[in-house]
């Protein structure tokens, strides 16, 4: 059973695990293990999507319980009237508090996007990012003795596909565990010492106003097993308290043993 984060009659956020699907579609149409359905039979209702998480990316997922509630949830979200929070964990040192604006351009599959312009130009995309911690392992990795990790707060401001892994990787910081934009031999570094075989992102928040009632809504995704180890091993523990407890997601890497780092 997927982790209810918040439920009333007009709305449901559940905690997204990394690896599921928000939704199936034709090109994943064998896939079994889809959020949408998962909760549909759960809670013994329809759930109308309105926003999307990545595949790898874990964290709070909100959907509607009506087509008109979805479609003002999703009105909120086009009009950036909700706020993101996550945080992730990226290659080297990043620290400091700014804004980040470099457009992209429209990152396009090869078959689902394949009748689709490629010469579009790009578009805006504001992302916010504060450091949060660093540290230093003695790993080796290249031509470096050291490697080196930083704990990143980020809030898009635009909502453009994979925005902030493409920010991440634009500021040479990207996030472990990306096998798109990120840095191959730290992700397998990570992995294998650190037991991070995931995605490092996270959706931790959304702030919203309810869209039937008008009251503030804040809802908040607890970390996984595999972020929790990271933080343990990175000496990051107590710095994200709110979210600092381990999801009841049924991700079966969550039931076993996370591998601990190897000196």
């Amino acid at each position: 059973m997927l982790e209810i984060l918040y439920q009333d009659e007009w709305l449901v956020a559940v905690n997204k695990p990394s690896g599921w699907l928000v939704h199936r579609s034709w090109l994943d149409r064998d896939e079994k293990v889809v959020v949408m359905q998962t909760v549909r039979d759960q809670i013994g209702q329809h759930v109308f999507t309105v926003h999307r998480l990545d595949r790898p990316t874990s964290g709070v997922l909100l959907m509607g319980l009506s087509s008109d509630v979805g479609r003002r949830l999703a009105q909120q979200f086009e009009s950036h009237q909700i706020k993101k929070h996550y945080h992730a964990i990226v290659r080297g040192w990043l620290e400091g508090d700014a804004t980040l604006d470099y457009p992209l351009r429209e990152e396009l599959d090869k078959i689902g996007d394949k009748y689709s312009r490629a010469d579009k130009a790009p578009q805006p995309a504001l992302t916010r990012y504060r450091g949060v911690a660093v540290c230093e392992m003695p790993v080796a990795i290249g031509r470096y003795a050291s490697a080196r990790y930083s704990l990143v707060a980020l809030a898009p401001r635009t909502g453009r596909k994979h925005q902030l892994r493409r920010h991440m990787a634009h500021l040479r910081h990207p996030v472990i565990g990306d096998s798109k934009h990120g840095d191959l031999r730290h992700n397998r570094a990570a992995a294998e010492h650190f037991g991070c075989n995931r995605l490092m992102l996270h959706a931790s928040q959304l702030e919203l106003t309810h869209p039937v009632t008008g009251e503030p809504l804040r809802i908040e995704a607890g970390l996984d097993a595999v972020w929790m180890q990271a933080l343990t091993q990175f000496g990051w523990r107590g710095i994200l308290p709110d979210i600092e407890r381990v999801a009841n997601t049924p991700d079966s890497r969550q039931d076993e043993e996370v591998s601990t780092y190897k000196g």
